[in-house]
């Protein structure tokens, strides 16, 4: 299959796999501007439901496939198993075509063979999770990161941050008025986007669980902005819309970011009061682009375009 966009992703909402209605929210019939859906077959079912949500996932395919396909215009929609062992049951399954990919959960460098066993004959892509103790330490996740590249990037989409749980680890919740980043995740999102982003890993925010503060959902998306996040996970509908603007892209940073890539673009310059360096900010350039590909522009680019004075470019002596 072709390569996905980690930008596509957007807003990600999880939902267990003994929903009654994912048909309808897969054909965008549910739930409006939904990018990409995970059907959770792990933490959100408990056990004794397991055998109930295999079938009800195995309806969903079979729902699919009675339709011609899932539509052009609906999220991208990905599995999240229990096990490697499940995942290698699921990746026999016929129907499991009609996914764009699987979520591995509670990734580490002591299971990744084991996923990638599980999944190596499946072209589908996969977004693994890194939510358990060993993402703390930078060895271990430096060691993670050599062996992602070893064994196949190309098929990773991004990088789940599992903030919930990572959060369980310390034995601390989130204190409701204040982000994520004023807890230990601060470090961890800094290091992550360090580690794994700088091998060209993309790499997704955690919920934000609050439903009823969502001026605090936007301060924090602004953060995971600021760290090279290229999307979040959301937890309510309420969510998606307030994610997805964030993600749009302010018109100052497009036409920076389209100076910088133009073949003639000067060594160093100026632009809007700041200097543009193409050697150094081609791969900041090439990911706003992307971005508002997908997510759109903040504001009217025409209007940037035509009455900003300061929108000039010149050269840095």
């Amino acid at each position: 299959m072709d390569r996905l966009s980690p930008y596509a992703l957007g807003a990600t909402l999880y939902m267990p796999a003994t929903r009654e209605d994912l048909l309808e929210v897969v054909f965008g019939e549910k739930i409006s501007g939904l990018r990409s859906l995970v059907v959770c077959l792990e933490d959100a079912v408990a056990e004794l439901d397991v055998n109930v949500a295999l079938s009800n996932l195995q309806r969903l395919l079979e729902d699919i496939h009675a339709r011609g396909g899932r539509p052009g215009a609906g999220p991208l929609l990905f599995v999240r198993p229990r096990t490697a062992e499940m995942a290698a049951r699921l990746n026999d399954w016929a129907l499991i075509r009609h996914v764009d990919g699987f979520v591995l959960p509670k990734l580490t460098l002591n299971n990744l063979r084991a996923w990638e066993a599980a999944v190596d004959s499946s072209p589908l892509c996969l977004m693994p999770t890194l939510e358990t103790p060993e993402v703390f330490d930078p060895g271990a996740m430096s060691e993670l990161r050599a062996a992602l590249l070893e064994g196949g990037a190309e098929r990773i989409i991004a990088l789940r941050i599992g903030g919930n749980d990572l959060m369980g680890c310390l034995g601390l919740r989130r204190n409701p008025r204040t982000t994520l980043y004023a807890t230990p995740m601060s470090y961890v999102i800094a290091m992550l986007s360090g580690i794994m982003g700088s091998a060209g890993f993309a790499l997704t925010g955690p919920v934000f669980e609050q439903l009823d503060n969502l001026p605090l959902l936007e301060e924090e998306l602004a953060l995971d902005i600021a760290h090279g996040l290229v999307g979040k996970t959301a937890i309510h509908p309420l969510q998606i819309p307030i994610i997805h603007r964030a993600l749009q892209v302010c018109p100052e940073d497009l036409l920076a970011a389209q100076l910088i890539l133009q073949a003639e673009a000067p060594a160093v310059f100026q632009f809007n009061g700041s200097m543009c360096e193409p050697a150094t900010h081609s791969k900041w350039a090439r990911g706003i682009v992307e971005r508002a590909r997908w997510h759109g522009v903040r504001g009217d680019l025409a209007s940037a375009q035509e009455t900003d004075e300061r929108a000039t470019v010149r050269g840095v002596a």
